[in-house]
């Protein structure tokens, strides 16, 4: 058993959190002769150190998850999300969800076609709810950071808002929610054609090149505000203000993150930092869920889907799940860490 925590540690610090890579940019950063344990220095290691890290782990998780992703094209995922009903169709579509590496913006076009097609609404919106809030990606790289004991009940409770959500904008039959020209429209079933392997590398390779140019600047902006957070904000501010004394962190991080517009690898760096600086687990995990499941841009585009009331609706429950396992989370943070 000792053994095994053991590999486990060097996969998690070494492999998922390249501590190697930690440890020779504050080498090299040494020799140029910056101290890294000032501010300067330490905010130019936490920069180069996140963002390589960052986007190496993005490359190939986005590799990894584009290949299996050519396997599902949406008329294919369409015929699958057909053959269930009830709840185990909100949860084959929250799963499904969680194979798009797709940031918010990027999930609404889907959404829109599963709802042009027919597929029950509920269904379309757990698939919208997890498509950027959990995927595999975000898994590993919380694990690299986090644990895997954290990670993996994000991801969890992230499905579990998904299909809840989806369920309960079933039940309310908020059809008539939906703007005519989607609920008129009907998408065409375009077979597809049969793929080889050098066929489904160039699809998840040129995934890869899109995803990063996407998510690029977010990146960069996300561990340029790690960076200060991390090095020049001071501590007591920090715990004042998201620790323990304010019993508001979760809902005060929930909508901090609703006018910022990044995916879950831009704000890794900004949870990363914070709780490094003494914010609760569960404040930074409701941060990192806000931006990228409410943020300002998704919610006009989905507005154009969708009628007022529904994007009410859909605002109030992805909110209040947000805000539920923000608090789970800061109860339990020190069992899991």
């Amino acid at each position: 058993m000792e053994a095994l925590r053991t590999s486990w540690d060097f996969f998690q610090n070494e492999v998922l959190g390249m501590g190697w890579l930690n440890r020779l940019i504050s080498a090299i950063l040494t020799a140029c002769g910056l101290d890294t344990t000032g501010r300067i220095g330490g905010s130019v290691q936490f920069f180069l150190y996140d963002t390589v890290k960052i986007m190496v782990l993005l490359g190939i998780l986005i590799l990894i998850i584009s290949y299996i992703q050519s396997y599902f094209p949406p008329e294919r995922t369409k015929r699958i999300l057909g053959g269930f009903h009830g709840i185990w169709a909100n949860i084959i579509a929250a799963l499904l969800g969680t194979v798009t590496p797709f940031c918010s913006c990027s999930s609404i076009p889907l959404f829109i076609g599963f709802t042009s097609a027919g597929l029950p609404l509920g269904v379309t919106f757990s698939f919208l709810i997890s498509s950027p809030m959990v995927d595999l990606g975000s898994l590993v790289l919380l694990m690299s950071i986090f644990g895997w004991k954290v990670a993996v009940l994000y991801v969890t409770l992230g499905l579990v808002i998904a299909v809840l959500g989806g369920t309960l904008i079933e039940k309310l039959h908020l059809e008539n929610q939906v703007e005519a020209y989607i609920r008129n429209g009907r998408a065409m079933d375009v077979p597809q054609e049969e793929l080889h392997f050098r066929d489904r590398m160039k699809y998840a390779w040129d995934q890869v090149v899109s995803t990063a140019k996407k998510v690029a600047a977010y990146v960069l902006i996300g561990v340029g505000i790690g960076a200060v957070i991390h090095n020049w904000i001071p501590e007591a501010f920090i715990v004042k203000v998201l620790g323990d004394n304010n019993p508001f962190g979760v809902v005060l991080a929930t909508a901090a993150g609703i006018p910022m517009y990044a995916d879950i690898f831009g704000t890794i760096p900004i949870a990363e930092a914070l709780l490094a600086k003494g914010a609760l687990l569960g404040v930074v995990l409701s941060f990192m869920m806000g931006v990228t499941t409410l943020s300002l841009p998704s919610m006009i585009m989905l507005r154009k889907a969708v009628k007022p009331k529904l994007l009410g609706i859909f605002i109030g429950v992805c909110t209040a799940g947000i805000i539920v396992v923000g608090y789970f989370f800061n109860a339990i943070q020190y069992f899991i860490i």
